[in-house]
């Protein structure tokens, strides 16, 4: 099966996995009677969501130039770029989920149906396990990858900094759709209005930030090293190494 199909397979996947959030907290808002544009607004703000649908685009995008583009050794920059870009947050999603939250119990909302409750898990389970596993295999054996120049690593950064300064400004702006506070954020720790303030949520930020250039570095070292690998096995690589 070609990598074009897994990556179209992928994508689908992924995009179940945010209609079925979708579907709960549409639920949810309409049960607790809570303002649906403001809650479906805040789904599609989550990092988690973003970077799904950041990810189908890419795949897809890798998919069908593929398709077209049968007979070229490498894909081109942008996108390998694409991939590049969307593979950091969802491996780190991955990493953060199954290392430290892993086991948590989830919370159920209450008066959550069998079904609802099915496909909460579903999407948990396909957005911070299955997608991940699957772009940490397409960045180990996916045919026809480019290697990456060293200075793309400020390019792979660059979302998840637009992301935190969106979510930061957004946060203050936006009430609470159950009313407990007069603002929201999507995750405690960048809550500055927790009890560590905003030097915890900066401190939480920077961590975050030092986390995405450790895996963007290790993205595009792995991409190095494999091209380096077929050059030195002789296998066709006309885009080789970009320079540093």
């Amino acid at each position: 099966m070609q990598w074009s199909w897994w990556r179209l397979a992928a994508a689908a996947v992924g995009l179940s996995g945010v209609a079925a959030g979708y579907i709960v907290n549409v639920d949810r808002a309409t049960r607790q009677g809570q303002d649906l544009s403001v809650v479906l607004a805040n789904y599609f703000s989550l990092f988690t969501i973003v970077s799904t649908l950041l990810s189908v685009v890419a795949l897809t995008a890798a998919a069908v130039w593929s398709r077209l583009h049968p007979w070229s050794d490498r894909e081109p920059l942008a996108i390998a770029l694409g991939m590049a870009i969307v593979t950091a947050p969802v491996l780190l999603l991955g990493v953060v989920y199954n290392v430290l939250l892993r086991g948590v119990p989830s919370a159920v909302a209450l008066g959550d149906s069998a079904g609802i409750a099915m496909l909460d898990t579903y999407a948990i389970e396909v957005l911070h396990v299955v997608l991940p596993l699957y772009f940490l295999a397409d960045l180990l054996f996916a045919s026809r990858r480019r290697a990456l120049p060293w200075w793309s690593l400020a390019v792979l950064v660059g979302y998840p900094l637009l992301w935190v300064t969106y979510t930061m400004v957004r946060g203050e702006l936006v009430a609470d759709p159950s009313g407990a506070t007069a603002w929201w954020y999507p995750y405690p720790f960048l809550d500055p209005h927790g009890p560590g303030g905003w030097g915890s949520a900066l401190m939480y930020i920077g961590g975050i930030f030092a986390a995405f250039v450790g895996i963007g570095a290790g993205i595009i070292a792995i991409g190095r090293h494999r091209v380096r690998r077929a050059s030195r096995r002789g296998v066709p690589a006309s885009a080789g190494l970009l320079s540093v």
